[in-house]
């Protein structure tokens, strides 16, 4: 493990070399005096922009000054996790470590160890917890996972690397209830019409590594069905009913301790699921390229792995491509509310489109329905209509007006 303190107050000399036949041409590098053996050692990094090697040169006389090496300083959160472990983790029982483990290699590791400790912030750490909610993970396992960071970055605290600790994020419950509920206003997340998903997916697709189609229809089989991206990936060949062209939605991939498992539904609920004719095309293809495989995943990688929206978002570029495109706000579980947003302005009935939507709760599913301002007109005159039914523009009579004729009436 690199040497965690030096003296207070130790001098680092600094240089910025330009050397512009490198992908990252400004190498910034910082050398001490280490007191008593005299020895120099030294600490280097290459960055694209002069600024940013600049920057990285403030952060380490800056550690320096309260006492930490610069080796120590210059370590992404992983290398200083994996080498601080045991010290940021001391107290902890077993079956309290197990899930942090998973949370840290599962979900840290991957989200924010490429970064140097001392450069992660309170935004980061809230856009990686609220990014975990994205990608469905349970409460536990986002609370297991926010846990162990924090655990981490107060051992940052201890060594002098950071002033405060930037994971104490609050308020990721509400979120994640959010999340459960579908949130206040899932309309506002869809996308316009078939034209901006196809492309979408088209975009996706050109981004991704080899340009592999498949993840253009995947987005394109979420959207449509108003699906999660693990229930996409849990598609049997056998799921799939082409004469009548429903979906037996059973089952959803999703990460667990031991990395990504099947298991049912969320709510446990199985539902029909109907596949329109802009999709069929491509659930054709798929499960012919299965053969007479039943248990075959229609879905897959390029390399026939599962898919999770992580992988989804790394695969495609997710957000740069959805920022070029004018989309900052949309998430991968945004195609659903696109599906189920198109679905209710297409008359759906309220009843089916819950049970397509397997919602556990009316409310949630009547947070699709949008009555706008001509919908209102339009009840108003369907009111007066039915109102009006059997009777003339005029109004209810008791006496026809025909001049000249009086009418009698009798009386019991």
């Amino acid at each position: 493990m690199p040497e965690l303190s030096l003296p207070l107050g130790i001098k680092l000399s600094d240089d910025i070399e330009y050397r512009p036949d490198r992908a990252s041409p400004y190498r910034a590098r910082v050398r001490w005096t280490v007191p008593g053996t005299k020895a120099r050692p030294s600490r280097s990094e290459s960055f694209e922009a002069e600024d940013e090697a600049t920057a990285w040169i403030d952060r380490m006389k800056k550690a320096a000054s309260r006492g930490v090496s610069p080796s120590t300083a210059a370590m992404t959160l992983a290398e200083y996790g994996n080498a601080n472990w045991e010290l940021a983790m001391r107290g902890l029982e077993p079956k309290t470590l197990d899930p942090y483990r998973a949370g840290w290699r599962l979900r840290v590791v991957p989200t924010l160890g490429h970064l140097q400790v001392a450069t992660i912030t309170n935004g980061l750490a809230d856009r990686a917890v609220y990014g975990w909610i994205a990608d469905e993970c349970g409460r536990s396992t986002v609370k297991s996972s926010l846990a162990v960071l924090v655990r981490v970055m107060e051992q940052a605290v201890r060594d002098g690397l950071l002033a405060v600790n930037p994971a104490r994020v609050v308020g990721w419950q509400r979120e994640y209830k959010l999340a459960e509920d579908e949130l206040d206003d899932p309309r506002s997340l869809a996308l316009r019409d078939w034209n901006a998903l196809d492309q979408l997916a088209t975009a996706l697709v050109e981004r991704s590594a080899g340009e592999y189609a498949g993840w253009g229809d995947v987005v394109r089989f979420a959207a449509c069905t108003a699906s999660r991206i693990g229930e996409v990936s849990g598609v049997r060949a056998k799921d799939i009913d082409s004469k009548t062209w429903m979906w037996d939605l059973c089952r959803q991939t999703t990460p667990g301790p031991g990395g990504l498992m099947d298991k049912g539904t969320k709510g446990k609920r199985r539902r029909t699921v109907p596949l329109i004719p802009e999709i069929r095309p491509l659930v054709e293809q798929r499960l012919s390229a299965v053969g007479h495989d039943p248990m075959a995943r229609l879905f897959t990688g390029p390399r026939g792995g599962r898919i999770t929206t992580a992988v989804l978002r790394d695969a495609t570029h997710w957000d740069e491509v959805v920022l070029r495109l004018g989309y900052e706000y949309l998430r991968r579980h945004d195609l659903r509310h696109t599906g189920l947003t198109w679905m209710a302005d297409a008359g759906v009935p309220l009843h089916v489109l819950r049970m397509i939507a397997g919602h556990g709760s009316l409310t949630t599913t009547q947070r699709y329905l949008h009555p706008d301002r001509r919908s209102i007109e339009l009840a108003g005159e369907a009111l007066s209509a039915h109102l009006a039914a059997g009777r003339d523009d005029s109004g209810p009579q008791l006496v026809p007006k025909e001049p000249g004729v009086h009418h009698l009436r009798l009386v019991k």
